[in-house]
């Protein structure tokens, strides 16, 4: 079975080459056949190949497949290979599991769409490159896949293209990104250099060998696949193209920018865990990274209107404290919480998507209240995602899978108060505007009508959804609540176990009790300002203060104007100067000098004998004069 392997990422490309090619002569009952059955297929492939590996795993702990040799070039020979793990295949399960709960739903969704083969082409391409990136053996291949889903974002997020607004936020995602992507590929060169290889088992058996702990070249290498993941996984200061992208399709939003793609830089750091392990700066960059995003990314999502708005400042929150449990050495952590934002942030933005879809594309929460009798399946599903995101304590899975971070903030070796004090808080604004959402959208009074109900294909994925959101957790308890160790012990062949500091059932049990009491406290809050009290905000926000720091909130805390300021305004500046600029002056001027030496010379083809000869006499005095006295 692991042979076939390959076709994960194959048969989703198939799909895509059918729809590019033939998709426009199929009807709009085969369309989704081609787009969900080839998703489909892949995550049945997985599920085999999963049980496969659980059941027969191999001697090292991994296999690898080799197809054949990519290239050849003084020594340097990558492949096209696959490497296949515990950590490969939570990726691979989690992409073609939830990507097949997205292309059902998208069956419905999109359904009325003009475009509808051409959305599920985009899709297709974008799972079979996230395919690639996770289960590539070498560097160069995973770029190729990391690449692969920066064009496919840019193409979903601007599906709606006629639209000015979209086209643009599609290129700021592929811009922003690609600055991230310029630091990782400078990481790859470094590597190449000192190692010759981009395989990657063999630079993280090469690393330790031959570069100390604390060595600046390995620092070096790590801050720059750094950088690669802070574009692909919107962490601070590239998190600006993130909400803005909210302009795809709601099934885009939660399969590209809540399931898989903006993990990709989740994936690589752990991946990559050997070289950022040799360098503590590194790692501390990592976790000061994560916090700071957590923070700054939850108090915008207080502030907007837009629910999808909410939801993408949520999702650079939570990825935000991945990356803090990644900073901490807390790497099975980081993945779970992975694995169990998928679920319940795939469902948010699904549920999301059901509401505006419901009310004929209103996304303002403000213009929206009283659904929750409305659409009971909805709200249900959506109060089951929103209690995961918010860590509803005991109940829900997001619970137990920040838990876990919040913990080992406090007692890992790499943890610090501030850290924790940062996770925590960030946790307890995390409960504030994700209930803000819940009470606005759902309860109240009816401001806008229903107009569609939504069927089958968009409720069963939200059920699904809803139930992995609530019973994923159990199968990583904390040692107070049963000690399930499942997913760690999965993970442990892959990934080092976090080093403690300091423990203690009795702490562990009082952080838990009052993380869990201030969530509920923010839950609170959220319903007695936006629901009891919803005038207190008001005034709030109509006051000289309230206006500028609502303005401040809205506007994701200043980072598009600085760097509007910093570096759009001046390259349009300079370009605009720049218009004729000095190279262009100097191929113009090549230019025109060729086109006046044609206009002479073209002077002297009059078509006269007499003048051709006179010439040719002319011609041979210099001749002799030269060879006679030079």
């Amino acid at each position: 079975m692991m042979n076939f392997i390959w076709l994960i990422p194959f048969i989703p490309f198939l799909g895509f080459l059918v729809l590019v090619f033939w998709g426009k002569y199929l009807s709009k009952r085969t369309i989704p056949l081609v787009g969900v059955g080839s998703v489909g297929f892949a995550s049945l492939i997985t599920i085999l190949a999963g049980i496969n590996f659980l059941s027969n795993p191999p001697a090292n702990d991994f296999f690898e497949l080799k197809l054949w040799t990519w290239m050849n070039v003084g020594g340097f020979a990558p492949s096209i290979g696959f490497h296949f793990d515990a950590l490969t295949l939570a990726f691979v399960f989690v992409i073609t599991f939830v990507g097949f709960l997205i292309h059902v739903y998208s069956a419905e969704y999109m359904h009325d769409d003009d475009d509808y083969a051409r959305f599920f082409a985009y899709m297709n391409l974008f799972v079979s490159a996230m395919l690639m990136l996770v289960m590539a053996d070498n560097l160069v291949l995973m770029y190729l896949g990391w690449e692969g889903v920066g064009l496919c974002s840019f193409l979903l997020i601007g599906f709606w293209y006629k639209e000015s607004a979209n086209a643009a936020a599609a290129r700021k995602a592929f811009i922003v990104t690609r600055v991230g992507d310029t630091a990782m590929a400078l990481g790859l060169f470094l590597l190449i250099i000192h190692f010759n290889t981009l395989d990657i088992h063999e630079i993280l058996q090469k690393a330790p060998v031959q570069w100390a702990e604390g060595s600046s070249i390995a620092t070096w290498a790590a801050l720059l696949l750094l950088g690669g993941a802070l574009g692909k996984s919107a962490q601070v200061p590239l998190q600006t193209w993130l909400p803005d992208a909210m302009a795809g399709p709601s099934p885009v939003s939660a399969l590209i920018h809540a399931a898989t793609m903006v993990t990709a830089g989740v994936y690589l750091i752990a991946r990559n865990h050997v070289l950022f392990e040799l360098s503590p700066i590194a790692m501390e960059t990592v976790a000061i990274i994560g916090a700071v995003t957590l923070l700054l990314a939850g108090f915008a999502a207080i502030a907007q209107y837009d629910i999808k708005r909410v939801l993408a400042y949520s999702t650079i929150s939570q990825i935000g404290y991945m990356f803090l449990a990644l900073g901490l050495g807390a790497w099975s952590a980081g993945i779970f919480h992975f694995m169990i934002h998928a679920f319940f942030k795939a469902l948010l933005f699904l549920g999301a998507g059901a509401v505006i879809h419901a009310l004929h594309n209103e996304q303002n929460m403000f213009k929206m209240g009283g659904l929750k009798k409305e659409l009971p399946v909805i709200f249900w599903t959506f109060l089951a995602g929103s209690g995961a995101l918010a860590a509803l304590p005991l109940i829900t899975a997001g619970f137990y899978s920040k838990d876990q971070i919040l913990w080992f903030a406090w007692s890992s070796e790499k943890g610090s108060p501030l850290l924790w004090a940062a996770a925590f808080f960030g946790a307890f604004v995390t409960s504030i505007y994700t209930f803000r959402m819940v009470f606005i959208t759902f309860f109240g009074n009816v401001k806008t009508h229903v107009h569609h109900s939504p069927g089958k294909m968009i409720k069963i994925p939200l059920i699904v959804l809803a139930t992995l959101s609530i019973v994923g957790g159990f199968i990583e308890l904390p040692h107070n609540f049963g000690h399930i160790t499942i997913f760690s012990d999965f993970l442990s062949p892959v990934l080092p176990e976090v080093v403690l500091g300091h423990e203690g059932g009795n702490t562990e049990l009082l952080f838990q009790l009052f993380t869990g009491a201030t969530g509920l406290v923010g839950i609170y809050i959220a319903w007695f300002f936006w629901f009891k009290n919803p005038s207190i905000v008001y005034n709030l926000k109509t006051s000289s203060f309230g206006k500028s720091l609502h303005g401040y909130l809205i506007n994701g805390l200043g980072f598009d104007w600085l760097y509007d300021h910093a570096f759009v305004r001046p390259f349009t500046w300079i370009s605009n100067i720049n218009k004729n600029d000095a190279i262009d002056l100097l191929y113009t001027g090549i230019a025109n000098g060729a086109q006046g030496l044609n206009k002479s010379f073209s002077r002297m083809q009059t078509g006269n004998i007499r003048w051709y000869a006179t010439g040719i006499v002319i011609g041979l005095i210099i001749t002799l004069a030269m060879v006679l006295f030079l």
